[in-house]
């Protein structure tokens, strides 16, 4: 039988590819505890997404309070930090529920935390407790982030762990 003709059994496409579904992956076992390291990770998410929102409505509050040198510029950018703050916020959530769509979310945030942090720590001296702060956060949410315990408790695979497809789906 020519596989390449054919398909594996005589059925199937040409190109020797199952009809057969894709095995479906095992869910994380939500029903142990929430390994501390997620749980921190979670925390400090959350954190990240309370702070912007903090700073965010603080901004736009004195810009239409106070008097900013651009009103317009200042609410924007308030309305912006606040709008950013999902991100953190909504990745925190799925962290606490175990979704391992979320651990994506938070490290682009972290990601994203640490030039700012950079930013902050070269700016005026009022600046630089916040970016030492920052800096803290991201680089220990990112380490608790691609902890191998963190990364079972989600159901991520890494390189090389994928389950065996199967007979009859490849080499």
């Amino acid at each position: 039988m020519n596989l390449a003709t054919e398909g594996a059994r005589g059925e199937g496409y040409p190109s020797g590819v199952s009809s057969e579904q894709t095995p479906t992956t095992t869910a994380p076992d939500a029903t142990g505890p929430r390994p501390r390291r997620l749980t921190c990770a979670a925390a400090l998410a959350a954190l990240e997404g309370v702070a912007l929102v903090a700073v965010g409505v603080w901004m736009a509050v004195l810009a239409l309070t106070g008097e900013p040198d651009d009103r317009q510029q200042a609410v924007t950018g308030g309305v912006t930090l606040v709008a950013l703050a999902l991100l953190p916020l909504i990745a925190a959530r799925g962290l606490f529920a175990l979704r391992s769509w979320s651990r994506g979310p938070a490290v682009i945030t972290q990601i994203i935390a640490l030039p700012v942090a950079y930013n902050l720590l070269v700016s005026d001296g009022v600046a630089i407790p916040a970016g030492i702060a920052l800096a803290v956060v991201a680089v220990s949410t990112l380490v608790l982030l691609v902890n191998p315990e963190t990364t079972r408790a989600l159901g991520i695979r890494g390189p090389g762990n994928a389950e065996d497809p199967g007979p009859g789906t490849g080499s």
